[in-house]
C-alpha cells in the first residue's frame, strides 16, 4: 500500500467505475443512478484536492494495477472517509482492512476527533465500518427529480 500524488489519480478510473456498478447493483432506491458525477470530473476533483492538501489517497496494487483505494479528507477536527473500494475479485483478502487502518492512522496523526463516512443504502460495507466502531449518526433522505 502506498499514497499517491495528483498525477496518478487517473489510474483510479477502473475502481470508480466498479464502485458505480456496485452501487447500481445494491442500491435500494437509486439503482442506475451511479456515478452521480462523471468519473473524469471526479478524478479532476481528486487531483485538485490532493494538490490543495485537503485530501490523501492510498492505493493497493496487484502487479502494478490498482485494485483498491481509500480517499480521506481532513477539515480541522473532522475527518471524512470519502471512498474505500476494493475490486470484487480482491475482497476478503484484507485489503479493505489495510486501507481502513491507513485511514484511521492518518486521521489520528492529524488530530481528527470525529470521522464521517457516507454509505449507499443497501451497501454491505456498513458491517466493515461498524467493525471499526462507526455508529449510525443520521439518515440522509433524497428526493431525486
Amino acid at each position: 500500500m502506498r499514497e499517491i500524488a495528483s498525477n496518478e489519480v487517473c489510474r483510479l478510473e477502473n475502481c470508480l467505475l466498479a464502485l458505480a456498478a456496485h452501487h447500481n447493483k445494491v442500491s435500494v432506491h437509486f439503482k442506475g443512478c451511479y456515478p452521480k458525477t462523471p468519473v473524469a470530473q471526479t478524478i479532476k476533483r481528486f487531483a485538485e484536492e490532493l494538490d490543495n492538501g485537503n485530501s490523501c489517497i492510498a492505493v493497493v496494487e496487484d502487479d502494478h494495477m490498482i485494485i483498491g483505494f481509500c480517499k480521506i479528507n481532513i477539515d480541522g477536527h473532522l475527518g471524512i472517509l470519502e471512498y474505500l473500494i476494493v475490486l470484487e475479485n480482491y475482497r476478503g483478502m484484507g485489503y479493505g482492512a489495510a486501507l481502513m487502518e491507513w485511514a484511521l492512522h492518518k486521521f489520528s496523526d492529524c488530530g481528527v476527533r470525529d470521522i464521517d463516512v457516507k454509505v449507499a443504502d443497501g451497501n454491505a460495507a456498513v458491517s466493515l465500518y461498524e467493525k471499526y466502531g462507526f455508529k449510525m449518526n443520521a439518515h440522509i433522505l433524497r428526493l431525486s427529480r
